[in-house]
């Protein structure tokens, strides 16, 4: 069961990891300027939490009715991890703009590059945070990923920037990204420390029930920020002069799209979290990516130059050494345990033999 729940979030982080970057680069391209509105659209899909919710309550109280338990708990969430999910959702909030914002700006294979450094910061808080161990393999998919971004960074976005984006606008979308990737790569390990505090059984549920009040901190964050900038007021206008599919219509649904892909995203992010560990759900992300910047080549022609091409070929080299490091890890331990197992106890000597 718990292999089967994982392969399907692992499924539903991929379409999120890969599909929120290009709908949200579709939205820029076609006229969209409002980048407190798309922070709100990438949280804002947490309704649909609401569906295996109420399922997984009426389960429970069928459970309860056949073994005769009168009352069934709505919500199972306690107060600490109630507290904890609305500072992580503020969190996840300031992510979401950090990484709007960059994306306003940059260009979707670039982002996905500065976003797969989270792996390395999301190792060394893993370390800090819940005692995570460094190896050699992990060391060195740090340095290969620090060294990626420098690249990039070096780089400065020359001739790959688009005609109405300065060079200022490029370096700021560049930081704010790279800050995106810093500050996800500390949610995470600060997801799986709360599992580890909270006094509470952490069962799929409880995890859907985080998730659903991290969404609406989220949400909440980016609609103050939507009603400063006036949002609200300039959405309809925008939508009207959509430059694709007909207006109106076409923008509503590729926004109503990409709040569901991304709720997709962070849901997926936050199983694997409760089905292994923050390190494997940083992993998982920074694997996909490379398949996020074929795919911007493909869909909108982003240019690929050397840098970006060695920038990518570090990235891979890191996440290689650090996902051979974790098997080796792992294949250690299991050998060991099955030592243990197979081990004779020592057999107890008599008094007669020592005499």
């Amino acid at each position: 069961m718990t292999n089967g729940l994982l392969v399907l979030i692992c499924m539903i982080l991929a379409i999120g990891t890969c599909g929120g970057p290009l709908l949200t680069r579709l939205y820029y391209n076609n006229g969209g300027e409002r980048i407190w509105f798309m922070s709100f659209i990438s949280t804002a899909g947490c309704p649909v939490i609401f569906i295996p919710l109420v399922i997984s309550f009426l389960r429970r109280r069928n459970l309860n009715n056949s073994e005769n338990i009168e009352k069934t708990e709505i919500v199972l969430m306690e107060t600490p991890m109630f507290m904890a999910s609305i500072v992580i959702g503020l969190l996840i909030g300031l992510d979401n703009y950090c990484f709007a914002y960059g994306l306003a700006y940059l260009p979707v294979s670039t982002t996905s590059l500065i976003v797969g450094t989270q792996l390395g910061f999301n190792a060394i808080f893993s370390f800090f945070m819940v005692k995570q161990t460094f190896t050699p393999f992990s060391i060195n998919a740090v340095v290969l990923l620090t060294a990626g971004t420098g690249i990039l960074a070096l780089r400065g976005g020359d001739g790959e920037r688009s005609a109405d984006v300065s060079h200022k606008e490029y370096v700021v979308g560049f930081l704010v990204t790279l800050t995106a990737a810093v500050l996800y790569a500390f949610i995470l390990p600060f997801v799986e420390l709360t599992y580890k505090k909270v006094r509470q059984e952490i069962t799929f549920t409880l995890v859907l029930e985080m998730q659903l009040v991290m969404c609406i901190a989220a949400s909440c964050f980016c609609i103050v920020g939507m009603l400063v900038e006036g949002d609200f007021k300039v959405i309809p206008i925008e939508a009207r002069e959509f430059k694709v599919g007909g207006g109106s219509a076409f923008y509503y649904m590729l926004i109503l799209m990409t709040g569901i892909v991304y709720q997709g995203l962070f849901l997926g992010a936050i199983g694997v979290v409760f089905c292994a560990s923050s390190l494997a759900s940083g992993v998982l992300i920074s694997a996909l990516l490379p398949v996020t910047e074929v795919l911007a080549v493909v869909c909108f022609r982003e240019k690929f130059q050397v840098e970006k091409g060695v920038a990518l070929l570090l990235s891979l080299w890191g996440f290689v050494s650090y996902f051979y490091g974790e098997f080796k890890s792992g294949k250690r331990i299991i050998n060991k345990t099955q030592l243990q197992e197979t081990e004779l106890p020592p057999l107890p000597v008599s008094v007669s033999a020592v005499a």
